[in-house]
């Protein structure tokens, strides 16, 4: 299907997102425009950084919209209708759609959902896949209305793979790629009216919040396994932290050791190898890569070696 066809334009922010539209454009349907987050500070500079998505469309010229806001925003719905789309596809954009936006494009609105709705509906349904151990996941298109994930659906796919050691860019990037295949093949017959809408059963939803950075503070009292899936789940951001010594301690990556211990949850130990290890609620952690404050990563040994005196504190 051309472009020419279908005036596309295309609401995301995150990597996600840029692997989605990186597909779409290299499948000819490329967006008129594109809407993404504005600019936002990063690093100790604080220097103004666009999102992934915006530093794919100034490679492939394509128009940006960066709206700061999109509720009682006349201008942003001015200069979209003014376009004259016939679909909007939203995928991990960051903010709710009002329904003046919702109603702009002739066809309506795609999002695409990286879970097997109705399923974890909400903000993190890929960090909540690892949380929970889940072993299966996937991608779904529904039709957006004025409920966060609410509408009925237009295409679902399964990942076919194992993901129970993955972390969260490993399965985010999967389930992008994933997501675009299933938007290529659905999209024409969806436009052509040639497609099963089916409502979700929404006594079967689940919700997910929105992750903020008090969620990865690490609690020794939960099993080495909770403990471990927070490492990918939250890996890099906001991190599966803890105080050591009053100061933050990045656990990066880990290994779960099967022991029975009488430690208190939190204390440091060495285990096989001289490798750290961490006494959890039940069995404990080796740590395979750290994150001081301010540092770059260490492995384990060389936190071993230059922190040996740390050995038997009690992390918080």
């Amino acid at each position: 299907m051309e472009n020419k066809q279908c005036k596309i334009i295309f609401f995301g922010t995150p990597e996600f997102s840029a692997i989605i539209l990186d597909k779409l454009i290299n499948n000819r349907l490329k967006p008129i425009a594109v809407v993404t987050a504005p600019d936002k500070p990063e690093g100790r500079k604080k220097t103004l950084s666009p999102s992934q998505v915006k530093k794919l469309c100034l490679k492939k010229n394509i128009r940006v919209f960066q709206p700061a806001f999109l509720r009682n925003n006349a201008q942003i719905v001015e200069k979209l209708s003014n376009l004259n789309p016939n679909l909007f596809i939203v995928a991990a954009y960051g903010l709710i759609l009002p329904l003046k936006i919702l109603n702009i494009p002739h066809n309506g609105c795609v999002n695409i959902h990286p879970s097997l709705l109705p399923k974890y509906r909400g903000a993190s349904p890929i960090q909540q896949t690892i949380l929970n151990g889940d072993k299966k996941t996937g991608a779904t298109l529904i039709l957006m209305d004025e409920k966060m994930d609410h509408g009925p659906i237009i295409g679902q796919k399964e990942l076919k793979e194992k993901i129970e050691k993955i972390n969260y860019p490993e399965l985010s990037a999967k389930l992008a790629i994933l997501s675009a295949n299933l938007l290529i093949d659905v999209l024409p017959k969806f436009l052509a009216k040639k497609i099963k809408i089916t409502k979700q059963d929404h006594k079967q939803a689940t919700f997910v919040k929105r992750i903020n950075k008090l969620d990865g503070r690490i609690d020794w009292m939960k099993s080495a396994s909770e403990i471990e899936r927070m490492t990918r789940a939250y890996y890099p951001w906001p991190g599966a932290w803890t105080l050591l010594a009053a100061k933050k301690l990045k656990i990066i990556h880990v290994e779960i050791l099967k022991i029975n211990h009488k430690k208190q949850p939190g204390t440091i130990f060495y285990a096989k190898n001289k490798i750290p290890a961490v006494a959890c609620g039940k069995n404990a952690l080796m740590l395979k890569k750290i994150q001081l404050a301010g540092k770059n990563i260490i492995t384990g040994k060389e936190f071993a070696n230059g922190y040996s005196r740390l050995f038997n504190v009690v992390m918080q």
